[in-house]
């Protein structure tokens, strides 16, 4: 049996970053069977990065499996988790997905919906690169943050 090519390399500078950091705790804490144990960061956020031919060998059209539900799910809780980290409020994801592979993700700061993404193909969730998903994800967090002071009042609600 052949063993899988790790495309994010053990020194990659991005796997010191907010985000990496989170996803990884979150990841750890699902994992009931210690799956993970002994497995380095790399190894384990290597699977979120899907390169033109990783997501060309996923099929455009399936299901989602379990663990890449639980790792879209982990995505928005590290999301929450920093954004909760950089506003001190408490800051609530909410991911809703279809057995298709159809939702909707939430995070809600009080009243306030601070990140708001539809969700389709989650069967192909990922990114194209480590530096894809800081950047992202940095841009997420600042949207989330502006609407956070621009509506304060419905945020501490």
């Amino acid at each position: 049996m052949a063993t899988a090519t790790l495309v994010v390399q053990e020194d990659d500078a991005l796997l010191g970053s907010d985000i990496v950091k989170d996803m990884i705790k979150q990841l750890r804490a699902i994992d009931a069977y210690d799956t993970y144990a002994g497995w380095s960061t790399a190894k384990i956020i290597d699977p979120l990065v899907l390169t033109k031919e990783r997501k060309q060998a996923i099929p455009v059209i399936g299901d989602p499996d379990e663990i890449t539900i639980a790792r879209l799910k982990a995505y928005y809780n590290s999301l929450a988790t920093l954004i909760e980290q950089k506003t001190g409020l408490m800051a609530a994801p909410m991911v809703h997905i279809t057995h298709e592979g159809f939702g909707r993700a939430l995070v809600m700061v009080g009243k306030l919906v601070v990140v708001d993404k539809v969700l389709r193909d989650t069967h192909r969730f990922g990114f194209g690169s480590l530096d894809d998903l800081c950047k992202k994800s940095d841009k997420v967090i600042e949207k989330a943050l502006g609407l956070i002071e621009k509506y304060k009042a419905a945020a501490t609600d």
